[in-house]
């Protein structure tokens, strides 16, 4: 009879199925991420973008306004949808056209603190003045013999709105310029206006916001 012993094999540590187990758990979690992340940066949302450059003051309505689908993420909050707009809303700051119009820039008209008037300008306004302009407004109050005074700024932050070019039988242009102000404003543009005052539009560069 032999004397040698058959050796038995050694049973798989137990912690080694574990690790494996880990392992195959930790590459699940890893591709569901992946996939998660992915399959969010595809899903899109309906949110208002500007159709034409919306001003302060300006009634929101329909026409104002055309729904897009894009992908936004944690950010859709941020701007206006069909389930968002308050009803009768107003823009309270400038949002050029082709824009997605942010929830802050459109509000309840109970609470716009600007109002629009029109201002003939004494002098050309320069065809960078468009709407959503940022522009300022210089007096010059009507002095003897058809003289005017040094000119001062009048309202040193308005919003254009709109600019209406008019021609004359006599072949000069007029420029009627509709602005948005503040309301604090309103009762020094419409005593130059009433006083015959020298009104000019000056640009101040970019949109107000």
């Amino acid at each position: 009879m032999s004397d040698s012993v058959t050796a038995r094999p050694r049973s798989r540590a137990f912690w080694a199925d574990l690790r494996f187990l880990l392992g195959i758990a930790l590459i699940v979690v890893s591709v569901a991420g992946v996939w998660f992340v992915v399959a969010a940066a595809r899903q899109t949302v309906p949110v208002f973008a500007a159709a034409t450059t919306l001003v302060p003051g300006q009634p929101v309505e329909a026409d104002d306004l055309r729904v897009v689908e894009v992908a936004l993420g944690q950010l859709q909050g941020a701007y206006a949808s069909p389930t968002t707009l308050p009803v009768g809303a107003v823009a309270t700051r400038v949002v050029p056209a082709g824009e997605l119009v942010p929830r802050e820039a459109v509000g309840d008209p109970a609470r716009a603190r600007t109002t629009t008037v029109v201002v003939r300008s004494a002098s050309d306004v320069p065809v960078s003045v468009v709407t959503g302009s940022a522009v300022e407004v210089w007096a010059a109050a009507p002095r003897e013999r058809g003289t005017f005074d040094t000119p001062r700024i009048l309202v040193g932050a308005a919003t254009v709105a709109s600019v209406e070019r008019e021609r004359s039988m006599m072949g000069s242009t007029g420029v009627a310029v509709e602005i948005v102000i503040e309301r604090a404003d309103v009762a020094a543009t419409v005593a130059a206006i009433a006083d015959g005052s020298s009104l000019s539009i000056v640009p101040t560069g970019g949109t107000r916001s």
